[in-house]
């Protein structure tokens, strides 16, 4: 037998499926109208720019972002159609290959940036207290935990 939500967990539940497609619709839109960016292409060049030298297997980039290789293969070809990433062969590993910002890349992330920020901000901790805030580190902190964990 099924340990059924109760109607405050489904309230929870149901809220932050809500509140997450709503948060990526609009984060999508807006990086869209102001950067002609996709929210995915800012996932792929945050990790990029994170990177010291600008370069990260694409393996790795499925794993972080949690796509499958089929989905980054696709949307890192449209990336490069566009000249914000490029592709190399993986010396040491003839399997593999790394995605490599490019300068274009480079400047759009960087034009994009500040809005996308602001509208996070906007749209997040400006409605939040400290103690919020804290609480949703927490929060996040703890389920990621267990996702990583089973």
């Amino acid at each position: 037998m099924p340990h059924w939500l109760t109607e405050r967990e489904q309230r929870a539940w149901r809220g932050l499926l809500q509140m997450n497609s709503a948060l990526d619709a609009r984060l999508n839109r807006e990086l869209q109208q102001a950067s002609g960016l996709s929210l995915a292409d800012y996932d792929v060049l945050v990790l990029l720019t994170e990177a010291p030298d600008g370069r990260r297997r694409v393996f790795e980039v499925a794993e972080d972002l949690q796509w499958e290789q089929s989905r980054l293969s696709h949307h890192l070809a449209r990336m490069q159609r566009r000249g914000l990433v490029a592709r190399e062969e993986c010396t040491t590993d003839r399997r593999g290959a790394f995605v490599v910002l490019t300068d274009a890349g480079r400047d759009a992330i960087e034009k994009a940036a500040p809005g996308h920020v602001d509208t996070v901000r906007q749209l997040v901790f400006d409605g939040l207290s400290e103690e919020q805030v804290a609480m949703l580190e927490s929060f996040v902190g703890r389920v990621l935990a267990r996702l990583r964990s089973v």
